[in-house]
């Protein structure tokens, strides 16, 4: 039990300092309400009407963040591979290489198809 009680002391600090925070930002903070402060922000651009159900995006957005999250995952899996090489030997160092070019060819693949290039 002896081990818990420094992060119980940790919790009843954080829970002090939030309510400290809440009770000195609703206190002490000024209360200006105006229309400006209530309106929705889109990032400093004025706020277009939306058609009923929200507006559309092109699906390019989404085939882009799907291809950096594919391409990412697989760096991730180069980066255990570089940590241990040296203990690895040459069978790893020939299935990384097929890995590699694997990757090579489907980024080729998705280049001349244009999936990286916007209008």
């Amino acid at each position: 039990m002896n081990a818990y009680v420094p992060v119980l002391g940790l919790m009843a600090l954080a829970a002090l300092f939030l309510g400290v925070s809440i009770f000195a930002s609703v206190h002490i903070g000024p209360a200006r309400y105006n229309k400006a402060k209530y309106d929705t922000y889109e990032c400093g651009i004025e706020p277009t009407p939306q058609p009923i159900g929200g507006g559309r995006f092109p699906v390019k957005y989404y085939i882009t963040a799907m291809l950096f999250i594919v391409f990412d995952i697989e760096i991730v899996f180069l980066y255990p591979w570089a940590v241990a090489f040296n203990q690895l030997g040459v069978f790893a160092f020939v299935e990384m290489l097929l890995f590699v070019v694997t990757v090579i060819i489907a980024y080729i693949y998705v280049v001349r198809r244009g999936g990286l290039t916007w209008e």
